[in-house]
């Protein structure tokens, strides 16, 4: 049985108070600019970035406690390092880098979650921007991007910070502008 028709005039819309989170936002759950903070207080901390093992081989990370439930982790880069393109599927996130320099190239334009295999991008969705030590950014849920440290002979160290925790993991191949899903990762895989 479905409910009978309204004969009122649906009720305006409000944005909520400042004290109450916005509607489909989890009370107490962190916000990206909450992420962000805590990516660059952390990696600010001295004490903190030096607890991470280098390796010149891989990547090396610690995990975190991040603020307000959300997975955080501290990422040491060899030279040239970088993770590939893929995207957090539904966290959103922020990371800073603590020493050297990371580049982020992304994705300007957002994508389908879900039901495609590969998609031919236009051609001015691509950015890239550099992130020196104490420069940090914030990005929504289903960011597509990819991080490098691109110097020959330096590591970088980075703070990363999501929330909700990471469900999962896409990744992605790029051939020019064709983008294709390669494979899903899941906790299981990088914990």
């Amino acid at each position: 049985m479905s409910a009978p028709a309204s004969t009122h005039a649906p009720a305006p819309k409000h944005t909520a108070p400042a004290h109450l989170p916005a509607p489909g936002r989890t009370p107490g759950a962190p916000t990206a600019a909450e992420l962000l903070d805590f990516a660059l207080r952390t990696a600010a901390d001295p004490a903190v970035v030096d607890s991470l093992p280098l390796d010149p081989e891989g990547r090396t990370w610690i995990r975190l406690d991040g603020p307000g439930g959300s997975e955080a982790w501290l990422i040491g880069w060899p030279p040239g390092a970088g993770t590939g393109w893929h995207d957090h599927a539904e966290s959103r996130g922020a990371f800073a880098t603590a020493r050297g320099r990371l580049t982020e190239r992304s994705l300007s334009v957002r994508l389908p979650s879900e039901g495609w295999q590969s998609l031919e991008l236009a051609p001015d969705v691509d950015r890239t921007r550099g992130l020196d030590a104490g420069v940090g950014r914030a990005f929504a849920e289903h960011h597509v991007h990819e991080v490098l440290n691109e110097s020959p002979s330096e590591h970088a160290i980075s703070v990363h910070a999501y929330y909700p925790p990471l469900p999962l993991i896409r990744r992605y191949g790029r051939s020019g502008p064709v983008l294709t899903l390669e494979h899903v990762e899941r906790p299981a895989d990088w914990q």
